[in-house]
Protein backbone atom coordinates (compact mmCIF):
# COMPACT_ATOMS: atom_id res chain seq x y z
CA UNK A 1 0.00 0.00 0.00
CA UNK A 2 2.87 2.19 1.27
CA UNK A 3 4.83 1.90 -2.14
CA UNK A 4 1.85 1.60 -4.69
CA UNK A 5 0.49 5.40 -3.10
CA UNK A 6 2.21 8.51 -4.46
CA UNK A 7 4.16 9.49 -1.79
CA UNK A 8 2.77 13.09 -1.20
CA UNK A 9 -0.80 11.55 -1.27
CA UNK A 10 0.42 9.26 1.24
CA UNK A 11 2.16 11.62 3.20
CA UNK A 12 -0.91 14.79 3.14
CA UNK A 13 -3.46 11.55 4.45
CA UNK A 14 -0.68 10.91 7.62
CA UNK A 15 -0.83 14.33 8.07
CA UNK A 16 -5.02 14.72 8.36
CA UNK A 17 -4.86 11.27 9.91
CA UNK A 18 -2.34 12.45 12.79
CA UNK A 19 -3.96 16.14 13.22
CA UNK A 20 -4.36 16.56 16.61
CA UNK A 21 -7.51 18.27 16.84
CA UNK A 22 -9.66 16.64 14.08
CA UNK A 23 -7.53 13.57 13.00
CA UNK A 24 -9.31 10.56 13.45
CA UNK A 25 -6.35 8.84 15.16
CA UNK A 26 -7.38 11.51 18.32
CA UNK A 27 -10.74 10.35 17.71
CA UNK A 28 -10.16 6.93 18.10
CA UNK A 29 -8.02 7.60 21.43
CA UNK A 30 -10.99 9.37 22.38
CA UNK A 31 -13.66 6.63 22.48
CA UNK A 32 -11.40 5.38 25.67
CA UNK A 33 -11.42 8.01 26.87
CA UNK A 34 -7.55 9.02 26.62
CA UNK A 35 -6.53 12.29 26.32
CA UNK A 36 -5.44 13.80 22.42
CA UNK A 37 -2.30 13.47 21.82
CA UNK A 38 -0.51 16.64 20.08
CA UNK A 39 1.23 14.43 17.27
CA UNK A 40 2.38 17.06 14.94
CA UNK A 41 2.45 20.13 17.69
CA UNK A 42 4.46 18.43 20.75
CA UNK A 43 8.32 19.03 19.44
CA UNK A 44 8.85 14.83 20.96
CA UNK A 45 5.69 13.47 19.63
CA UNK A 46 6.15 15.34 15.83
CA UNK A 47 9.78 13.22 16.02
CA UNK A 48 8.26 9.89 16.75
CA UNK A 49 5.37 10.64 14.29
CA UNK A 50 7.72 11.75 11.48
CA UNK A 51 10.04 8.40 12.07
CA UNK A 52 6.60 6.25 12.36
CA UNK A 53 5.49 7.55 8.93
CA UNK A 54 8.97 7.70 7.30
CA UNK A 55 9.39 3.78 8.52
CA UNK A 56 5.83 2.89 7.29
CA UNK A 57 6.80 4.64 3.94
CA UNK A 58 9.83 2.47 3.34
CA UNK A 59 9.00 -0.40 5.12
CA UNK A 60 7.86 -2.12 1.50
CA UNK A 61 10.84 -1.96 -0.41
CA UNK A 62 12.98 -3.22 2.77
CA UNK A 63 10.92 -5.99 2.54
CA UNK A 64 10.72 -6.74 -1.00
CA UNK A 65 14.49 -6.56 -0.92
CA UNK A 66 14.87 -9.30 1.80
CA UNK A 67 12.75 -11.48 0.47
CA UNK A 68 14.17 -11.70 -2.60
CA UNK A 69 17.86 -12.07 -0.62
CA UNK A 70 16.55 -14.45 1.53
CA UNK A 71 14.65 -16.85 -1.42
CA UNK A 72 17.86 -16.97 -3.19
CA UNK A 73 20.46 -18.27 -0.13
CA UNK A 74 21.34 -21.22 -1.46
CA UNK A 75 20.01 -24.41 0.76
CA UNK A 76 23.46 -26.55 0.21
CA UNK A 77 25.46 -24.00 3.01
CA UNK A 78 22.40 -24.66 4.65
CA UNK A 79 22.63 -28.63 4.68
CA UNK A 80 26.51 -28.78 4.88
CA UNK A 81 25.73 -26.81 8.40
CA UNK A 82 23.39 -29.13 9.59
CA UNK A 83 25.87 -32.01 8.78
CA UNK A 84 28.80 -30.14 10.59
CA UNK A 85 26.25 -29.85 13.68
CA UNK A 86 25.70 -26.13 13.38
CA UNK A 87 22.83 -24.46 15.88
CA UNK A 88 20.17 -22.45 14.15
CA UNK A 89 21.82 -18.98 15.60
CA UNK A 90 24.89 -20.19 14.09
CA UNK A 91 23.69 -21.01 11.00
CA UNK A 92 21.95 -17.63 11.01
CA UNK A 93 25.24 -15.23 12.33
CA UNK A 94 27.42 -17.12 10.27
CA UNK A 95 25.70 -17.70 6.82
CA UNK A 96 22.51 -15.93 6.75
CA UNK A 97 23.33 -12.65 8.58
CA UNK A 98 26.52 -12.20 6.16
CA UNK A 99 25.26 -13.32 3.03
CA UNK A 100 22.31 -10.45 3.59
CA UNK A 101 24.63 -7.63 4.79
CA UNK A 102 26.86 -8.87 1.24
CA UNK A 103 23.81 -8.25 -0.72
CA UNK A 104 22.07 -5.50 1.37
CA UNK A 105 25.26 -3.29 2.21
CA UNK A 106 24.54 -0.71 -1.07
CA UNK A 107 21.31 -0.40 -0.49
CA UNK A 108 20.93 0.18 2.97
CA UNK A 109 23.79 2.98 2.63
CA UNK A 110 21.79 4.70 -0.39
CA UNK A 111 18.72 4.50 2.19
CA UNK A 112 20.29 6.49 4.56
CA UNK A 113 21.85 8.98 2.16
CA UNK A 114 17.70 9.38 1.04
CA UNK A 115 16.72 9.75 4.57
CA UNK A 116 19.13 11.90 5.72
CA UNK A 117 17.77 14.07 2.57
CA UNK A 118 14.44 13.08 3.08
CA UNK A 119 12.50 16.05 2.32
CA UNK A 120 8.88 15.17 1.79
CA UNK A 121 8.60 13.42 4.99
CA UNK A 122 9.39 16.41 7.09
CA UNK A 123 8.04 19.15 4.36
CA UNK A 124 4.73 17.75 3.76
CA UNK A 125 4.33 16.21 7.51
CA UNK A 126 5.48 18.89 9.72
CA UNK A 127 6.96 21.43 7.55
CA UNK A 128 10.09 21.62 10.09
CA UNK A 129 7.93 22.37 13.15
CA UNK A 130 7.26 22.95 15.95
CA UNK A 131 9.44 26.03 16.05
CA UNK A 132 12.46 25.63 17.99
CA UNK A 133 13.58 28.91 19.48
CA UNK A 134 17.24 27.67 19.96
CA UNK A 135 17.80 27.20 16.37
CA UNK A 136 18.01 29.79 14.21
CA UNK A 137 15.52 29.63 11.33
CA UNK A 138 15.07 26.00 12.10
CA UNK A 139 12.26 24.03 13.60
CA UNK A 140 11.90 20.68 16.04
CA UNK A 141 11.64 18.11 12.97
CA UNK A 142 13.87 20.15 10.77
CA UNK A 143 16.64 17.85 8.89
CA UNK A 144 19.70 19.84 7.22
CA UNK A 145 18.12 19.56 3.70
CA UNK A 146 14.48 21.53 4.95
CA UNK A 147 16.74 23.79 7.14
CA UNK A 148 18.30 24.49 3.90
CA UNK A 149 15.42 25.16 1.59
CA UNK A 150 13.87 27.50 4.66
CA UNK A 151 17.24 29.55 4.82
CA UNK A 152 17.19 29.74 1.11
CA UNK A 153 13.30 30.53 0.11
CA UNK A 154 12.13 31.99 3.49
CA UNK A 155 15.59 33.87 5.21
CA UNK A 156 16.93 34.47 1.67
CA UNK A 157 20.41 33.31 3.35
CA UNK A 158 22.07 32.07 0.68
CA UNK A 159 25.71 31.94 1.48
CA UNK A 160 25.19 30.16 4.63
CA UNK A 161 23.28 27.33 2.76
CA UNK A 162 25.42 27.20 0.43
CA UNK A 163 28.21 26.17 2.90
CA UNK A 164 25.77 23.62 4.79
CA UNK A 165 25.21 22.08 1.27
CA UNK A 166 28.51 21.74 0.64
CA UNK A 167 29.24 20.25 4.70
CA UNK A 168 26.37 17.74 4.18
CA UNK A 169 27.53 16.63 0.85
CA UNK A 170 31.13 16.52 2.17
CA UNK A 171 29.36 14.33 5.06
CA UNK A 172 26.94 12.08 3.30
CA UNK A 173 29.64 10.93 0.91
CA UNK A 174 32.21 10.27 3.01
CA UNK A 175 30.09 8.51 5.54
CA UNK A 176 28.52 6.39 2.35
CA UNK A 177 32.29 5.73 1.09
CA UNK A 178 33.90 4.72 4.27
CA UNK A 179 30.73 2.37 4.26
CA UNK A 180 30.78 0.77 1.38
CA UNK A 181 34.74 0.05 1.43
CA UNK A 182 34.08 -2.00 4.93
CA UNK A 183 31.59 -3.72 3.20
CA UNK A 184 31.87 -7.47 2.04
CA UNK A 185 30.01 -6.41 -1.67
CA UNK A 186 32.97 -4.47 -2.13
CA UNK A 187 35.88 -6.59 -0.66
CA UNK A 188 34.43 -9.55 -2.41
CA UNK A 189 33.28 -9.73 -5.58
CA UNK A 190 31.48 -13.45 -4.75
CA UNK A 191 30.28 -14.30 -1.75
CA UNK A 192 29.61 -17.83 -1.93
CA UNK A 193 32.07 -19.98 -4.27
Amino acid sequence: MPYAIPQIISLLVMRNLFNGQFGPINQYLSYFGLDKLPWLTDPVWAKITVILVNMWIGTPLTMVLMIGVLSSLPREVYEAANVDGASPLQQFRFITLPMILFSTAPILIIQFAGNFNNFNVIYLMTNGNPVQSDYQYAGSTDLLVTWLYKLTLESSKFNTASAIGIIIFLIIASLSIWSYRRSSSYKEEDMVQ
